[in-house]
């Protein structure tokens, strides 16, 4: 695989970003951004923009297509969503800045990032609180977690929906991770998430925060002995090629949520604000099955390229090493301890 070129393409699309940034900062003086959704029509349509960080041949950004594609359809072409994905408009912490501007409209986040303003959202980065699949679905379709997803309005924010992002296991270049022990003392590259460095301690291994652009490289050449994430990671990103054992650990299950900011939501009246409710969970609906049909690709696709998948894990073991965690967040943030709540009334 030639590296050089995707470095190129990371370099002309921050150079991309600056310049798309600057425009959106410009377009705050724009008189269109005063304009309501009773002021819109077909032939002058309300645009929201929502950013992305994700390629557009990603299964997320695909779904956030559909729903864009639902919205206009259903507001008769009255409100149109203008899409900024591979992370045009900066990164996610800066889009989410911009979104409690009013500078940007909507975006996708990964939902811990969403923790500076709410600290609920820690508890989407903490390992083990859900048991499976099937909890994670019940607890985030819940209502009780809906109305967590829309309480943060007056931080300049709320959650319209969410997608899955899957569950994160840890992959290395040739070292299975079966018991809490193999962990100790690996130097693996996390996302810079304090739930994600306070769990790497629990288990004794060295917590590497780096961007996920340069994790093949620092497993090719031994910089970390590997990485967590889910299985597209191996085919999408290559990562199957420099990784050869996958330890389906399923340690935490970690949403996206696609948000809007409050100067967007209150420029909509109450028929279109549901408009874009009943789209985004439609778009969620459709996402679920996408999702599964990716993971199996991606599964059949890094077998091909000789990746082991390791399913003897100990993973009570996992969970007993990394409770403190739970707890220790829990005791800190009494919004952890809400939304611990309502994950634990969806379990079984």
């Amino acid at each position: 695989m030639n590296h050089a070129l995707p470095t190129r393409r990371r370099a002309l699309a921050l150079a991309g970003a600056v310049g798309l940034g600057s425009m959106a900062l410009a377009s705050c003086g724009d008189p269109s951004r005063q304009m309501t959704s009773a002021d819109a029509s077909s032939s002058a349509p309300l645009t929201l923009s929502l950013a992305n960080s994700l390629d557009p041949q990603h299964v997320t950004s695909k779904a956030l297509a559909a729903f864009a594609t639902e919205v206009e359809e259903r507001s008769e072409g009255r409100l149109r969503i203008s899409m900024f994905d591979s992370g045009q408009l900066g990164s996610e912490p800066q889009v989410l800045g911009q979104l409690r501007q009013g500078i940007v409209d909507m975006t996708r986040v990964g939902s811990p990032g969403l923790a500076a303003w709410n600290p609920g959202y820690h508890a989407f980065g903490l390992p083990y609180v859900f048991d499976s699949e099937e909890h994670y679905y019940a607890a985030l379709d819940s209502d009780a977690m809906q109305r967590f997803f829309t309480s943060n309005e007056d931080a300049g924010l709320l959650g319209l929906t969410y997608f899955t992002s899957g569950a994160r296991s840890f992959y290395t270049g040739s070292t299975p991770v079966r018991t809490p022990e193999d962990a100790a003392g690996l130097k693996i590259r996390i996302q810079d998430m304090r739930t994600q460095v306070r769990m790497m301690s629990a288990l004794g291994a060295s917590p590497i925060v780096m961007a996920f652009g340069d994790i093949y490289t620092a497993l090719q050449t031994g910089l970390i002995d590997g990485a967590e994430s889910n299985e597209t990671a191996l085919d999408q990103s290559g990562h199957g090629e420099v990784a050869k054992c996958f330890s389906l650990t399923e340690h935490t299950r970690i949403p996206d949520l696609l948000t809007i900011g409050t100067p967007a939501w209150e420029r909509l009246d109450e028929q279109d604000r549901t408009t874009l409710r009943e789209a985004a969970q439609a778009a969620t609906e459709n996402h679920k099955k996408d999702w599964a049909t990716s993971i199996e690709e991606s599964y059949s696709a890094a077998a091909e390229m000789g990746v082991e998948f390791i399913e003897d894990i100990d993973q009570e073991g996992f969970r007993e090493a990394t409770r403190e965690v739970v707890d220790e967040f829990g005791a800190d943030f009494p919004e952890v301890a809400d939304v611990l709540d309502i994950i634990e009334k969806a379990r079984g």
